[in-house]
């Protein structure tokens, strides 16, 4: 078994991805998957990929996770919560897709958690 995160570490071109992003699809959350690596307790983000059939409301964004291809890369998802609140909900953890869920509480709050909802410190890169 790894280690338990502790991190997520983000380049500061992914963070302005998420970002531009979620001010697109304001007032609606969003959902993008986070590729990248798992290493030591850290999870690195190097890259950001829009999921198949991805459809976001005020109060909620999804996608079909049955429609990915088998990929190790993808580490865990980004939403953004257009209320500002960035905490995960019992909805976050119980269909979560990966190792971590990061949410943007709207307009610039990004916050990262384990599947369990502990908090993941997150280190902008670059």
């Amino acid at each position: 078994m790894g280690k338990l995160l502790t991190t997520v570490k983000v380049t500061g071109d992914v963070r302005s991805g998420i970002m531009d992003y979620a001010r697109d699809k304001y007032p609606n959350e969003m959902i993008l998957l986070l590729r990248g690596r798992l290493d030591g307790g850290v999870a690195y983000v190097e890259s950001l990929v829009i999921p198949p059939f991805a459809a976001g409301s005020r109060t909620r964004s999804l996608f079909n996770q049955w429609a990915l291809p088998p990929d190790p890369t993808l580490i865990g998802t980004v939403h953004s919560h257009p209320s500002g609140i960035a905490r995960p909900s019992t909805a976050d953890l119980l269909y979560s897709y990966g190792a971590v869920i990061m949410i943007l509480g709207f307009p610039a709050d990004l916050k990262a958690f384990d599947r369990n909802g502990k908090y993941l410190e997150v280190v902008i890169e670059g």
